[in-house]
């Protein structure tokens, strides 16, 4: 298939994209006024939607790996794009993610993220939100769940090094809860930047997760350890070798 023509796919397929939040979020917008979970299975409908019209529209077919975790627990996922936020998401039953706080102005993304628990943070005062955050789950304030945070806090390209930030670390002592990694090669597929999306198989691993009970610069370097060989190895599975 040439250049082009995939080009033209992934155009289509990205309008087509955005043009289906807001309908999902119409659609669901009741039930997501009336309860959590209304907004929940919006989102979820909206995950299964975009891993539909990949397979078809961009041939980008998407594989989950391990057993997504179903009790309450945080997921450390590696972030290379919009669709390992989606598919992530999708796999287990009610994730909920820390956002940089800007997102919760963002039509139905920030209105559905705050309904079904996530937890926006300023850029700066990640120390702070953490300290709320803990409060809120000791004081059952809360919504149960799976949390969502990205180690290195933004999309990484493939074959880029980037830091793993602290506050995972911080979460993982004052939460007292098991950790899942999550590792993936979708962004060999799906750039980070561009309108190109590329046909192939994007993998989303959930890998054993680290128990508590580490000390932080132990639990910190076995989590980008194990993440890190994992998705090295999927990205040369997908033909990587960056």
């Amino acid at each position: 298939m040439s250049y082009a023509i995939q080009w033209v796919r992934s155009l289509i397929f990205n309008a087509q994209m955005y043009v289906a939040m807001p309908v999902i979020g119409l659609i669901y917008l009741i039930p997501a006024i009336i309860s959590p979970k209304g907004a929940i299975a919006a989102c979820h409908a909206y995950c299964v939607w975009v891993r539909w019209t990949a397979s078809w529209m961009i041939g980008l077919q998407v594989e989950i790996r391990g057993t997504p975790p179903t009790d309450e627990v945080m997921v450390a996922p590696k972030h290379q794009s919009f669709l390992d936020v989606l598919m992530i998401y999708g796999a287990m039953p009610r994730g909920k993610f820390i956002f940089k706080s800007i997102l919760k102005y963002a039509p139905v993304i920030g209105q559905f993220g705050l309904r079904i628990g996530c937890i926006p943070v300023d850029r700066g005062k990640r120390g702070q939100a953490i300290k709320k955050m803990v409060a809120d789950v000791k004081a059952g304030h809360a919504l149960p769940g799976q949390l969502i945070i990205y180690p290195q806090g933004t999309r990484i390209a493939p074959g880029v090094k980037a830091p793993y930030k602290i506050g995972t670390g911080a979460l993982y002592k004052e939460l007292d809860q098991p950790v899942v990694p999550v590792a993936t090669n979708v962004g060999v597929f799906w750039p980070k930047r561009g309108v190109l999306r590329k046909p192939g198989t994007a993998v989303f691993e959930f890998l054993p997760r680290i128990e508590p009970g580490l000390e932080v610069d132990v639990f910190m370097k076995q989590l980008e350890d194990t993440i890190e060989t994992a998705s090295t190895k999927l990205n040369k599975e997908a033909g990587f070798d960056g």
